[in-house]
């Protein structure tokens, strides 16, 4: 997967979400963990908990734990919704035809190939977007971790409520100009199918070893090293820091007034500025659940 923890899938039903970068913040305050139970100032129980976005069956057989806490639950909260309007992946004018290399729109065809796009609709998308789907090792589903998430909180009739809307949510993207996301495309464009799994797998042992900041260094360590120092800090401050300040205050909105189960990427979670820290700042205790 792009290891800007982008995910993203090509229905409409399965653009849900959207788990962006993360780096490592060393900090005593801010415990590594993917799932937390908070209990508010209210005395609410909610929970907090940590995703990859894959359909991988290692991390999708949920545990009675996970489970039971969505069904005790009032609500869902995931990152953002499904987008009504496909546009807000299109680039509005021109297309990457005219601005690859031969090399690089023979390696985009492939690549969509291996992904099932069309290839005109390939070289319409956002350059950004493709990054995202053409790092991961392969083809994306609908059954990714929070969707089938999402899918269980429905079936308990529970309200699922987006922290984003669907607009500020992938349009974060458009803070960066096409150059800039054309260099995150080429960067993937550079990458062999070996790298990409080799790199799956790296995070996925993150992730198994249920420590977050485990996950966010290894992030920092994979997308920062692929892209250029000045795009990388652009990158954390846009797509994780200002990000993980509005989640905190959305979650603790809602927290406090009904029972919530939040999932969102692994990544949020950890270091100083990210979700741990911030809902314990706003008064939550925080208890690990293994």
């Amino acid at each position: 997967m792009f290891s800007l923890s982008l995910f993203l899938q090509k229905s409409s039903k399965s653009l849900t979400t959207l788990c962006l970068l993360a780096f490592l913040t060393s900090n005593a305050y801010a415990e590594p963990g993917l799932f937390w139970k908070l209990e508010s100032p209210a005395g609410k129980t909610n929970y907090l908990f940590g995703t990859i976005h894959t359909d991988d069956n290692r991390v999708t057989d949920f545990t009675p734990a996970v489970t039971d806490a969505l069904k005790s639950t009032d609500a869902f909260m995931m990152e953002t919704l499904a987008p009504n309007d496909p546009s807000v992946f299109m680039m509005p004018d021109g297309d990457l035809k005219t601005i690859l290399t031969a090399k690089e729109l023979d390696k985009l065809y492939e690549l969509a190939e291996f992904h099932v796009m069309h290839r005109d609709a390939a070289t319409h998308m956002k350059p950004w977007l493709l990054a995202v789907v053409f790092d991961s090792p392969k083809p994306l589903t609908p059954f990714a971790q929070d969707n089938l998430l999402m899918t269980k909180a429905e079936e308990s009739a529970k309200e699922v409520i987006g922290i984003e809307d669907t607009q500020e949510h992938f349009g974060v993207m458009d803070n960066f100009s096409r150059e800039e996301q054309l260099v995150m495309l080429r960067a993937v464009l550079k990458r062999t199918s070996s790298q990409k799994e080799h790199d799956f797998e790296r995070l996925m042992n993150a992730y198994l070893a249920g420590d977050s900041d485990k996950v966010a260094a290894l992030d920092e360590k994979i997308t920062g090293g692929m892209l250029p120092a000045a795009l990388w800090a652009k990158m954390r401050v846009k797509l994780l820091d200002e990000r993980n300040v509005v989640m905190a205050q959305r979650i603790v909105d809602e927290a406090n007034s009904k029972r919530v189960f939040v999932a969102v990427g692994a990544s949020h979670l950890a270091g100083a500025g990210g979700l741990v820290a911030r809902l314990k700042q706003a008064g939550f205790k925080l208890t690990r659940i293994q």
